[in-house]
């Protein structure tokens, strides 16, 4: 790649780290970053947004020639996807992305920050069916098969990160903003 994609999707397992990376990456390109849970998915008191609306917010987001976004949701995909120029993939085993998950649920637990529209994370709602870590066991095969099946198609720009090490040395390759050129590879 010769030059910084306008268009790049960070995906991942629940709890890889695809909020955190899509920060480092907008600071570093000087793209606009958007957070799926915040800008897409989610209202004051855990109310999910409507899909029609999700649908009806990704397609005015990724209609511009600039974004980052920290996931994709099956249920919009076929809108983003086509338009993504890059979608890095962070690929990392259970032990990572589990442990950095719990981790960072007891610390919004304990700590009560608000997250996703002014929502918080309660021991109840860990502890619940519908729990985040829940989440990651019932998502975590079917992403990373998401993953391999886009690595394999020749149309999919995706860039499988397979480790927090080998991610951080690919960022740290990333020009700054105000320097963007090679070295995108």
């Amino acid at each position: 790649m010769g030059s910084v994609p306008g268009r790049i999707v960070v995906y991942g397992v629940t709890g890889s780290g695809k909020s955190t990376l899509a920060r480092k990456l907008a600071e570093r390109t000087g793209l606009p970053c958007h957070s799926v849970d915040d800008d897409l998915a989610w209202q004051p008191g855990w109310v999910p947004v409507p899909d029609d609306e999700q649908r009806r917010r990704i397609s005015a987001l990724v209609a511009g020639d600039r974004w980052i976004i920290d996931g994709m949701f099956a249920k919009w995909r076929d809108i983003a996807l086509p338009r993504a120029e890059l979608i890095v993939a962070l690929d990392y085993p259970r032990r990572v992305s589990l442990s950095r998950l719990v981790r960072r649920t007891v610390v919004r637990c304990v700590t009560r920050r608000r997250i996703c529209n002014g929502n918080v994370e309660t021991l109840r709602s860990m502890l619940s069916g519908d729990s985040i870590i829940f989440w990651h066991f019932r998502s975590f095969a079917r992403k990373r098969r998401t993953i391999r099946e886009w690595v394999s198609d020749p149309d999919v720009p995706v860039l499988r990160l397979t480790s927090p090490r080998v991610t951080e040395r690919w960022l740290a390759r990333i020009p700054a903003a105000d320097r963007a050129g090679p070295g995108w590879s």
